[in-house]
């Protein structure tokens, strides 16, 4: 669910629905406490797609209709008889409220998404940060925005980026917590190199991409090799940003094949996670 759908949830006035994965086994679409929200003219969120999501959308639009019932339980085989071949396990519940601001007096979904989502630090407001930020919404990152000029961080339109006006961006980056996500595409060379000197210092970050040509990229190799880095620890930096294959320089396609990039990396640290998991329990 996008932190932009809150807004929407808030609007409706008659009865919803919010359903939730309480209960998964095996292979399935998606893990347990996932929710979307149903009323009888719209759907915010998803919990799989397909033919499950189908049946529990109809579920729904069911219980919408009872007058004195408020919750109901479904399990779901994720088999040939919902045409699907994950062969997992599914439960479903949902709940019913009168109105969109009852179910948020409940679960604050807001906060659920945000405790879901990883932090990912942007600095530089300019074009690019821009494209980058109207793209997140929805894909698990909580956005931030650096930059020390107050006129641009106030051209960010993304309402739920958070913009932070800062002289000396090493302090956001002390602070950040570990295994954060970071973007450098400032408008100084100058600061594009001290904030990566500062990430580099504090290496532990699950992503740090910095925007740049391979002429910069060798140029700040090499500075950063002067300054005393190793160069495994270097090796961590990735420019030019984005995906390989994708080639532009419009502010668009660049914050695309960055948004690419980063669900690449978000999805090969999930798999490891699994796997690693899946060797602690054999």
């Amino acid at each position: 669910m996008k932190l932009s759908d809150i807004k929407n949830i808030q609007k409706i006035n008659s009865s919803i629905i919010l359903a939730k994965i309480i209960d998964t086994k095996g292979s399935v679409p998606r893990e347990k406490n996932v929710f979307m929200v149903i009323s009888s003219e719209n759907q915010f969120g998803t919990i799989g797609g397909g033919e499950f999501e189908f049946r529990v959308t109809k579920e729904s639009l069911k219980l919408l209709k009872i007058k004195d019932k408020y919750n109901d339980t479904f399990q779901y085989s994720l088999g040939p008889s919902l045409g699907q071949c994950c062969g997992g396990y599914i439960k479903v519940k949902l709940i019913k409220f009168d109105n969109g601001l009852k179910l948020l007096e409940k679960f604050d979904l807001k906060n659920e998404i945000i405790n879901q989502n990883q932090n990912l630090y942007i600095f530089g407001a300019g074009h690019v940060s821009n494209a980058l930020t109207n793209k997140l919404d929805g894909v698990g990152f909580n956005i931030f925005v650096i930059d020390s000029r107050e006129e641009y961080l106030k051209k960010i339109k993304y309402q739920y980026a958070n913009k932070v006006l800062a002289k000396n961006p090493e302090i956001i980056i002390q602070n950040s917590p570990s295994e954060s996500y970071f973007i450098v595409l400032t408008h100084s060379h100058k600061l594009d190199f001290d904030i990566c000197s500062n990430i580099l210092k504090k290496n532990n970050f699950n992503f740090f991409g910095l925007i740049g040509s391979q002429t910069k990229k060798i140029k700040f190799r090499k500075r950063l090799k002067d300054s005393g880095f190793k160069e495994n620890l270097i090796n961590k930096m990735e420019c030019p940003i984005g995906i390989d294959s994708i080639d532009g320089k419009e502010p668009d396609v660049i914050a695309i094949s960055i948004i690419a990039r980063l669900l690449e990396v978000k999805t090969l640290i999930i798999k490891k996670e699994e796997r690693q998991l899946k060797l602690v329990k054999a």
